[in-house]
């Protein structure tokens, strides 16, 4: 089995920044992608950042230049930092890693406070 936890989800305002975090552990062989998708209330979930195991990235256009996208492949452990945060960025953050399958995290709030 593969467990996913993320961390790091709240209420800020905007403009604000955030920080989230995902753990993989459990059977982990080898993770070629790891993403952070989103869905807000009413919507389908999007992608809103991915990277390969070799650190390539792609991004939404609505958060480009905003969020920043990592990952610690020692730790198979991938980071959003979301800077400038928007009340439109306000939805339930999902982790997503590709292996053989695809697995997803929980989900991890976040919210604009303003």
């Amino acid at each position: 089995q593969v467990q996913l936890v993320e961390s790091g989800g709240g209420s800020v305002q905007a403009g604000g920044s955030l920080r989230l975090s995902c753990a993989a552990s459990g059977r982990i062989v080898s993770i070629s992608v790891m993403g952070w998708y989103r869905q807000a209330p009413g919507n389908q979930r999007e992608v809103v950042a991915t990277i390969t195991r070799a650190g390539g990235t792609n991004y939404a256009d609505s958060v480009k230049g905003r969020f920043a996208i990592s990952r610690d492949n020692a730790k198979n452990t991938v980071y959003l930092q979301m800077n400038s945060l928007k009340p439109e960025d306000t939805a339930v953050y999902y982790c997503n890693i590709q292996m053989t399958f695809n697995y997803w995290g929980q989900g991890t709030q976040v919210t604009d406070s303003s």
